[in-house]
């Protein structure tokens, strides 16, 4: 099992900048993928970006070209850079890791951080 502690929520203003933290308590392993998640009020939780233990990213629509994921596998920690912040930004963010082999699926979460841009 895996602990997933995220850190970095806050408050902003729209055109700003925050740098989201998750630190897992062991090593990522190969067949593993980590992600960000958000959620607001009355609304479904979003996949907003995923990257695999060989670096590979994706994004969703509305971030891409403002958000940033990347990891360092030495401190088992993974980031979210989010810049030009906009208000409907605002949500709940979820780190999450999953198992990508169809013999051996799991599925862990954080706790969640806030994230609120005002206007």
């Amino acid at each position: 099992q895996v602990q997933l502690v995220e850190s970095g929520g806050g408050l902003v203003q729209a055109g700003g900048s925050l740098r989201l933290s998750c630190a897992a308590s062991r090593i990522i392993f190969s067949g593993e993928t980590m992600g960000w998640y958000r959620q607001s009020p009355g609304k479904q939780r979003e996949l907003v970006t995923t990257i695999t233990s060989g670096g590979r990213t994706n994004y969703a629509d509305s971030v891409k070209g403002r958000f940033t994921i990347s990891r360092d596998n030495a401190k088992n920690t993974v980031f979210l850079q989010m810049n030009s912040l906009k208000p409907e930004d605002t949500a709940v963010y979820y780190c999450n890791l999953r198992s990508t082999n169809d013999r051996s699926k799991y599925e862990y979460w954080g706790q969640g951080t806030q994230v609120t841009v005002s206007s």
